[in-house]
């Protein structure tokens, strides 16, 4: 993938972003008056003034998915930080529906996250996540493979899940030639990939090679329950209820039933005999009680669960890492995370062939 050159109105729009998130918070909560939230929590500084921005910006779920395609997949590239490149950077094509990119900085003993975009099925790239995928291959010394997977509506429910399970078996096969255990596999998600990234831990459950751990970043959860937090922040300019309406309708085919586990994880039957999971939650996000009540669902089963929550920031703050300090140190906070996770998780040797 070759890197986005922007146009100088663009340019210019990234610096005046940059500029006023490195402003003192107090001149910032002049500017824009920090919300708070049901449960006390109050929005960082910074993330609510690019908030107070964004209101009145275009709505991309005004327009057919192929143009809300190319606008935001502008300004997610936009607003990421420029992360220094892994020494290796390897485009991989699986097949015509599914491509990969993998990152690895010659540490492949640590492990290996596969990672699936955010984007609601509808947008979202592995270039416009090109960001976080550096980050967690840098923070983390593990192996990163970010996936490129069909997008709705062109390729609804179920592609993405197929497309998943297709990356997954790939990463187990090449995983030895790669120079990582694939016992040591990670899967990882943010928003609509933290739900394909549950959904595939299901479906391989009871494998011979199943995910070491599965992070979930403000995932989708549950399309049939209403929670609080959608009503809450029903108006958040970083995720919509009107935006959401608008994911569902594109990524469900008429007559698709949303407890199917595959559309909604936390419906599964059993959420016994999964991986331990990370679930991530941010205090300003519709998702926050989805993903909580799927944290909860796995400790309940006998899953070991750690919930990591970021009581002030918004949903997809992965995306605005360059033009929020908060987000930005948020996402490493997350790195970490997993990093600390692959350090307790002790090695499994290979099973013989």
């Amino acid at each position: 993938m070759s890197e986005q050159r922007f146009t100088l109105g663009q340019r210019f729009q990234r610096a005046l972003l940059v500029f006023l998130s490195r402003l003192p918070a107090g001149l910032q909560r002049l500017l824009a008056k920090p919300p708070v939230n049901s449960a006390g929590d109050t929005m960082a500084p910074d993330v609510a003034l690019l908030m107070k921005l964004g209101e009145s910006g275009p709505d991309y779920s005004d327009l057919p998915p192929v143009e809300a395609r190319a606008t935001t997949e502008r300004d997610l590239i936009l607003f990421a930080s420029r992360i220094e490149p892994c020494a290796v950077e390897e485009e991989i094509e699986v097949s015509d529906e599914v491509q990969l990119t993998r990152y690895s900085n010659g540490t492949p003993s640590r492990g290996l996250i596969l990672f699936f975009h955010g984007g609601g099925f509808v947008i979202g790239s592995r270039a416009s996540y090109t960001a976080p995928a550096r980050m967690l291959a840098h923070g983390s010394g593990a192996e990163v493979v970010s996936v490129e997977y069909r997008l709705a509506p062109d390729a609804p429910f179920p592609a993405a899940q197929d497309d998943a399970i297709t990356a997954w078996r790939y990463a187990v096969e090449h995983a030895a030639a790669w120079g990582v255990d694939p016992h040591r596999i990670v899967v990882a998600g943010e928003s609509a990939g933290g739900n394909i990234a549950a959904v595939l831990c299901q479906q391989v459950r009871g494998e011979d090679v199943q995910p070491m751990l599965q992070v979930l970043i403000q995932p989708v959860t549950d399309l049939v329950e209403h929670r609080p937090s959608q009503d809450e922040f029903a108006g958040s300019p970083a995720l919509s209820a009107k935006q959401v309406a608008w994911f569902v309708r594109n990524y469900l085919p008429e007559g698709t039933d949303p407890a199917d586990p595959r559309v909604s994880p936390y419906r599964a039957s059993s959420l016994a005999g999964l991986p331990p999971a990370i679930v991530n939650l941010a205090g300003f996000d519709p998702l926050h009680d989805d993903g909580l009540a799927y944290a909860t669902a796995l400790l309940e089963a006998g899953v070991p669960a750690q919930v990591d929550r970021e009581p002030g920031l918004v949903h997809g703050y992965l995306s605005y890492t360059a033009v929020s300090p908060s987000c930005r140190t948020a996402t490493e906070r997350l790195v970490a995370s997993v990093s600390a996770a692959l350090d307790r998780t002790q090695r499994t040797p290979t099973k013989a062939s």
